[in-house]
Order: structure tokens, then sequence, then C-alpha cells
């Protein structure tokens, strides 16, 4: 019999925490016990997975010694405070908040770019998973990175509303129907409407006019890649689209890539699915191609004809699904395999 683990699912009954436990289902995960945590007001309810029912307990009262692993995805508070025990408890945690990305002795990971980090998870018993903007971003970048480098990244984002939670889905929502009934709307999760809007900013603004969400990318982006010289040029918007997350990308590398060489190299690229016929609809889109599928996908691959050694990419990817659960699922999956 295969070697089973024990796993405990903080914030199980959230969004990213219900995909989770789909992902861990789907790609049958060698799961002994499954601990639903969450807040004293979801316990008792009853959660899906493999095949039955798991009763969610109180995340203040559990006792982390139980688990092997432990899935964050609660908000960064909620890690802040219950990771370290539960680290300190010996429950290796894949964390999906910013909480603990830039610190020096935590890896943060995505398996397809820089799986070898994930051998550092013994400093602190934590592994940290990147922002999810900078993982599709990564994702898509990694093959062309190491076959001529990369000296500069322009992105600007287009982010889903679930990136902010189920209550960010709801206003979306709410808004649309309102004003398409032509009703007045609430605002009360994003600083304007978001219905048949696009905002231009996500997260706290810094002192550099950047917001929190675009130096994630920039610090995130070195870290990974372990490339403090690359430079990268985030802006970062929220749009009303549900689920996925898009990407303009433009990079300059350190030697020239032709467009065809770049579809080449994506099309062989692990988690990469290149669409790009250069006619109507020949595009990935975030809600048709990327909703509910694993992939990151690319397409309107083109040479920058401002820039010598410039190029174009279009990626999209699911922010809750390779932008949060799946890739923490993945870094446990090379857990167990090369270090439990």
């Amino acid at each position: 019999m295969s070697k089973k683990f024990d796993v405990a699912v903080v914030g199980a009954t959230g969004a990213v925490g219900e995909i989770m436990l789909a992902i861990l289902q789907q790609r049958s995960f060698p799961i002994g016990n499954l601990y639903p945590l969450a807040s004293a007001k979801s316990v008792d309810k009853k959660v899906f997975c493999q095949g039955k029912n798991w009763v969610v307990q109180d995340l203040d009262k559990f006792d982390f010694s139980k688990a092997q692993i432990g899935l964050f995805s609660a908000g960064g508070l909620i890690s802040e405070k219950y990771a370290p025990i539960a680290a300190k408890a010996g429950c290796v945690v894949i964390d999906n908040t910013a909480n603990f990305r830039q610190d020096k002795d935590i890896p943060l990971v995505i398996p397809e770019v820089n799986p070898h980090a994930i051998g550092g998870y013994a400093l602190r018993n934590i592994i940290a998973n990147p922002n999810c903007s900078t993982i599709q971003m990564l994702v898509a970048l990694k093959p062309i990175y190491d076959a001529v480098g990369i000296r500069r990244i322009n992105v600007a984002t287009y982010q889903a509303v679930s990136g902010s939670g189920k209550a960010a889905i709801t206003e979306l929502t709410q808004q649309s129907a309102k004003l398409l009934n032509g009703q007045a709307v609430d605002v009360a999760v994003y600083p304007k409407q978001i219905a048949f809007n696009v905002i231009p900013h996500i997260d706290v603004f810094q002192d550099n006019g950047y917001t929190k969400e675009e130096m994630k990318m920039v610090w995130e982006s070195q870290k990974i890649l372990e490339d403090k010289d690359i430079l990268v040029n985030p802006t970062a918007v929220r749009v009303p689209v549900i689920y996925g997350h898009s990407e303009a990308i433009n990079i300059e590398t350190k030697r020239k890539i032709s467009a065809t060489e770049a579809t080449q190299l994506l099309s062989a690229a692990s988690g990469v699915t290149v669409i790009d016929k250069r006619e109507d609809g020949g595009y990935a889109t975030p809600f048709v191609e990327a909703t509910n599928h694993d992939d990151t996908f690319v397409s309107r691959i083109r040479e920058d004809i401002s820039h010598e050694k410039g190029l174009n990419l279009w990626v999209v990817s699911d922010n809750t699904r390779k932008g949060a659960a799946l890739n923490s699922i993945q870094i446990a999956e090379i857990l167990i395999k090369d270090y439990l």
C-alpha cells in the first residue's frame, strides 16, 4: 500500500479552499485523514472529498501535530498566527498568502519554474505559494528565460474578482443584475463600481506610486528566478470577470528570439498550452479557455515592432486554480515524493 498523508486544509469553506478539496480529489492525492479547518461559525459543516464527507473543525482548537501537510488559504492574518504554530508542531505548511513570500529562509515555489527550492522547506517548515499573477507570468516566461535570458518584463494584468474572494464575486454579480434592471448599485468590496468597469488599483499604494500587488510581481519574480537584475514593470487592473486572470506581457530578451522559436519553446513546456492562430477567435480567453483548467494559456505571440529584442505575449490562467489551489497541491506532490 502506498504511503498516505494526513492533510489539514485551512480555509476549507472559502473560495480557494473549496477548489483545493476538488483538486485533492481529482489528482488522487494520497490522503489518510483530511482535516478541513475554518472559523467557529463553519464548525460541523461537511465538505466532500475522495468519496467521503469530512466534518469541518475549529481552526483555533486544532492540534496540528495530527497532520503532516497544511494547505493554508484563509488570509494573511490567519497564516501569520497559525502557520508558525502548525510548523512548530511538525506540519509542513504550504501557505497561499503574501505573509511569508519575502522571507529569505522560506521557499517561494512554482513547480514548473523552481521545484528545487522546495528542499529549503525544512528551515522553517513553511513553503510559500506566489501571487497568482506572478505564477502564470513566470510559467509562461520560464522557457524563454532559460533559452535566451530576459532583461526586462513589462506587464499589465487584467485580474478577475475571484482574486478578492467570495464577497467580490457576489458584488460583481449583484451590481450587474441591478444595473441591467435600472437600479442603483452598492459599492463595498472595491473603491468603485466593478460591474461594467475596470479599476486600475489592486492592494494598497506604495510610496513609489505602484500598488503592493504590482510590487509583489517585482519582488517575487526576482526571488523565484534567483535573479536580482531582472527588471519588472507591472500595472495591475481589476476587471469585471469572475474567474481567470489575463496578462499582456512585453519582454526584452538578452538575445533575440523569434516568435516562431518562442512558440516552439512554449508548446513543449510543462503546464503551458499555446493557442495562437492569427484569425478571429484564435486565442485564449480567461473564461472560455482558462477557467477550470490546469494549464496556463499563451496567445498573441509576436515580435515587438518597436524593439529588436522585444516579444509580446497574451497569457491567461485560472487564478483560483493554477494561481492558488493547484500550485499549492503540486508543491505538496513534490514534497511527499522527494522529501517526506
